[in-house]
């Protein structure tokens, strides 16, 4: 059987961010990237090779949680051809012992988050199996890994959490000495009081304690990353796997205190992220120390059975949410009580990703007068968990679509008419929520209407009595959501434009592609506005030597921020071209035209090209934006058929509305909500990541074990567009990397609630796999009978 492991050469696969211009830019429907990728030219992480490199391999822990007794090197240092063994008493005398979190927020009571120390090797206690303890340095691959098996650790084995319920109870055992309670954060958003006065005047109260499992994102790509350390200016040289080159200096920077402008990143090609990528992990600042320790360069690839006990994980919400409605089904208020696993150490975007993001968009899509979320970090004995394509939108919009469809099924109403009731109306917006976000505009009846048309949603009734003829249960589910886009952690976005002799224009970039098409995308907007074939333009990526501010891809947010100031450039690039004809053609620069590449004084047919121009002199801009969050929505409607006898589920129907803003490209956006989907699909359906409950032992450490959505579980995804154009950025554009994850866990999870409810099943968890609705079926019956 193959597994479908998620990359970057198909605009059909999973990718984490958007492809989004103006409605009458031209639609290529073949991505520039495509042919280099899928022919093996493609550059990745680990196809960088430098002189007289070194090779690292990382000794991990088989423990969840224990004391480390002692470490003894002697015989891996004798192996032939090892150089040199660290452990976390390097780690500790270098100062490597904290890394970046993004939240610098007050918690409940203006508690401040708490960051207990994480060496970059692990010293005096391993947290999670995987952990790293010592790193071994030579001059093979084959040699580090052969003597990484001479390493002697003697452990003290203590008691493992590996839930979060359990971590947060009074006894549990501890993992950080300075974090009581294995609870770093508490956060809360909301009035409190306001929900306790709505609940106490509903009609109706609806109820879900929900989980949203741990997954773990599995780019194609492994994780890999070569230092070069030069000591003439005391710089490094870092060759990784990343989001945004920016992003990776600063963690990096404050995780060994090297001066950012000491830290170059080289990336060409990344294969696939879901946010995993984004962070500088522990690896790549022992990889710094032992580069300038030895003098060489010094290279890691990771194997992908490390990748499952290393890499991020993502998702791994546990929440009990409440619903108050009044007598004639309008939202009153809704209240949830969040926990979210972090893992054995904080990572640098979990618990913003956990916290700040669900708590903007937790009014949904509806008018809710009342709204309190408690949100609870908790520490366990499992590897660290991250943003993971959506982070913590899908979650948030997962629990309030299921409280609604299940509010419908309660009341006995249609649930797309539930929704339309309480959706926040075209005319309110841009619109306030009670958590302190503005949405800046939607169309959310429009996009329903759209989508239940798409969908045939009347005549769902025919369709499942045809499928009772034939022995399976059918089942009908909608998810209307609405998402922020990331608003960026860097002030602003640059991108530079030069125009050379031959009259190519390279367009420069800090946002980093891992899959979403930016250099068709970004080139488009370019060609668009300036005129030009696409041919004639293309992106360069991650070059540090431009100087440019910049955000990293993530949040669905690259288009609208960096895309969108392509644009504003290539406008400043015809003003400063304008200003030069001018002077060539001999006239005031008001009486010069633009047009396809070349300027034309008015009334004349005097001309000359924008290469004509550059061969005179540079042709060069700079522009920027500020650019701050946007907010896509959308309507999924999804179908499921499930044989009773196997617990079998068949996705038979699913469809996609989304507002996106403006498109530039069809094709690209239809990949990402594909790939998405699917992303969404594999989580209901397949994935979930699984410790023992005892011993905290990963126990799908592997594909054997750790399921992959394959490519038959969705056959066909209609995906249609309802663009209403953002106002905050020059495109137009609201992003579409993520709504797909977004929607599709809701969709899909009430299609099979609706499938099972006419047996009397209640509410399942996630993974929805046939074992377990078979067992639920069966259950059904049996209470029945």
């Amino acid at each position: 059987m193959f597994h479908c492991v998620r990359g970057s050469n198909s605009n059909t696969r999973t990718f984490p961010d958007t492809a989004i211009v103006e409605p009458h830019a031209s639609h290529h429907s073949n991505r520039v990237e495509d042919f280099r990728l899928i022919t093996g030219t493609g550059k990745y992480a680990a196809d960088w090779n430098l002189p007289g490199q070194l090779y690292a391999w990382f000794v991990r822990s088989d423990r969840a949680h224990a004391e480390i007794v002692s470490l003894k090197v002697e015989r891996a240092l004798k192996h032939l051809g090892v150089k040199r063994v660290f452990t976390g008493e390097d780690a500790v005398r270098a100062g490597y012992t904290k890394f970046f979190v993004i939240v610098n927020y007050p918690g409940r009571g203006g508690q401040p988050i708490k960051k207990p120390a994480r060496p970059s090797l692990a010293a005096g206690r391993v947290r999670h199996v995987g952990d790293a303890v010592a790193m071994v340095i030579a001059d093979s691959a084959a040699a580090a890994q052969d003597a990484a098996e001479l390493v002697e650790v003697e452990y003290r084995d203590l008691p493992a959490v590996v839930s979060v319920e359990e971590a947060l109870a009074p006894g549990a055992p501890q993992l950080h000495d300075d974090v009581p309670g294995n609870l770093p954060f508490d956060y809360e958003s909301g009035n409190e009081e306001a929900v306790k006065a709505a609940f106490q005047n509903a009609a109706h109260v609806t109820k879900l304690r929900l989980e949203v499992s741990r997954v773990a994102p599995s780019p194609l790509e492994l994780r890999a990353c070569m230092v070069q350390y030069e000591p003439k200016d005391e710089s490094y040289h870092v060759y990784v796997c990343i989001q945004g080159i920016n992003m990776m200096r600063k963690q990096l920077s404050f995780a060994t205190d090297v001066p950012e402008d000491k830290l170059v990143i080289h990336a060409q090609d990344v294969g696939g992220s879901f946010g995993q990528r984004s962070a500088a992990y522990p690896e790549y600042c022992m990889l710094m120390l032992a580069s300038k320790e030895l003098g060489k360069p010094v290279k890691w690839v990771s194997t992908r059975s490390e990748g499952f006990m290393s890499d991020t994980h993502g998702r791994a919400n546990t929440i009990q949410g409440e619903l108050a409605l009044d007598r004639d089904g309008k939202f009153l208020g809704l209240r949830l009580d969040w926990i979210a696993d972090m893992g054995g150490y904080l990572s640098a975007t979990g618990s913003a990703s956990h916290t700040r993001n669900p708590s903007a968009c937790m009014t949904g899509v509806y008018r809710i007068p009342a709204l309190y979320g408690r949100f609870r970090l908790a520490f366990t004995n499992t590897v660290p968990v991250a943003a993971y394509r959506g982070a913590g939108r899908p979650d948030i919009a997962y629990v309030i679509e299921r409280l609604v469809s299940q509010a419908a099924a309660e009341l006995k109403m249609d649930a797309a008419e539930l929704r339309r009731r309480n959706f926040i109306p075209r005319e309110a917006f841009p619109y306030k929520t009670p958590t302190g976000s503005t949405y800046e505009n939607a169309d959310l009846r429009g996009v329903l209407e759209k989508a239940l048309k798409v969908a045939d949603w009347k005549g769902f009734a025919k369709r499942r009595a045809q499928s009772q003829k034939k022995g399976k249960l059918r089942g009908i589910g909608i998810s209307t959501v609405i998402e922020n886009t990331g608003a960026g952690l860097f002030p602003k976005d640059q991108i530079t434009l030069e125009c050379s002799a031959d009259g190519t224009v390279t367009a420069y970039t800090v946002a980093q592609s891992s899959g979403q098409g930016h250099e068709t995308t970004f080139a488009m907007v370019v060609a668009d506005t300036l005129g030009l074939p696409l041919e004639r333009v293309r992106l360069r990526e991650s070059v540090q030597s431009k100087g440019l501010i910049g955000n990293h891809t993530g949040g669905s947010r690259s288009l609208v921020g960096a895309g969108s100031v392509c644009k504003l450039a290539a406008q400043k690039l015809i003003d400063q071209g304008r200003s030069l004809a001018a002077q060539e053609l001999q006239v005031e620069p008001s009486q010069v035209e633009y047009a396809h590449g070349a300027f034309q004084a008015r009334g004349s047919k005097k001309k000359i090209g924008l290469a004509e121009l550059a061969k005179k002199q540079p042709l060069s801009v700079m522009a920027e934006a500020t650019v701050g969050s946007t907010f896509p929505n959308g309507c999924h409607v999804a179908e499921v058929e499930i044989e009773p006898e196997t617990g079998t589920t068949r996705v038979v129907s699913y469809n996609a509305v989304d507002d996106a803003g403006n498109v530039v490209n069809h094709a690209v956006v239809e990949g990402q909500v594909h790939g998405a989907v699917t992303q969404g699909a594999g989580q209901i359906f397949c994935e979930k990541v699984v410790y023992d409950r005892d011993t905290g032992q990963l126990l799908t450490g592997s594909f054997m074990d750790y399921c992959m959505p394959r490519a038959g579980l969705l056959r066909a995804i209609n995906v249609e567009d309802h663009p209403l154009p953002s106002a905050n950025n020059a495109l137009g554009a609201k992003g579409v990397g993520e709504s797909g994850c977004t929607a599709s866990l809701a969709a899909l999870a009430n299609a099979v609630v609706d499938a099972l409810r006419p047996l009397g099943a209640q509410h399942l968890d996630m993974p929805l796999t046939p074992a377990k609705l078979w067992h639920a079926i069966q259950s059904a019956k049996k209470g029945k009978n």
